[in-house]
């Protein structure tokens, strides 16, 4: 190699490198924004240590409601079994059936579709880039919380009856 590839070579290698160097950081990603931790506050209610099959179930419904654009009402619970909510509800678009696994630590609701032909969609949702949503319980109502990817988020209320319990 020449003395002046050589030179072009370094030339060149130290403009690109300077290329974006402004002492800026770069934007943090949505995986970054969006914290699995949640905030302490003394202000709003926050999730019991331990959730009763009741209120997991009420949870479920809410979270799941939430997810899928459906009225708590809407998500029939099949059962509870070692932690995890199976349940289900009418497709909106071909009036068929939709299924689901839910599960709660701590307050974070995670969820599981069922019955997918893709059997790769099959899984938990609670990997970088998928929704995070917590709750809060506070007597008969429970708030629902997505955040979103890209950091936006979205809240709703669900009030889910003794008799919806029972279902």
């Amino acid at each position: 190699m020449t003395m002046r590839a050589l030179t072009v070579i370094a030339v060149t290698a130290l403009a690109l490198g300077a290329c974006g160097e402004r002492g800026e950081k770069a934007a943090p990603t949505p995986v970054e924004t969006v914290s699995a931790e949640a905030p302490a506050s003394d202000a709003v209610a926050s999730a019991p240590a331990v959730l009763t099959d009741a209120q997991l179930r009420r949870v479920c419904q809410a979270g799941l409601g939430a997810v899928h654009g459906q009225s708590a009402d809407d998500i029939q619970i099949e059962g509870v079994a070692n932690g995890v909510v199976t349940a289900n509800w009418r497709a909106p678009v071909d009036g068929g059936r939709m299924r689901a696994e839910c599960r709660v630590e701590k307050d974070l609701v995670g969820w599981k579709p069922l019955d997918l032909p893709d059997a790769a969609q099959v899984r938990w949702m609670n990997q970088a880039g998928d929704p995070v949503v917590r709750f809060t319980l506070d007597a008969d109502k429970i708030s629902i919380t997505q955040t979103l990817p890209d950091g936006t988020s979205e809240q709703s209320q669900a009030t889910v009856s003794v008799a919806q319990e029972a279902r």
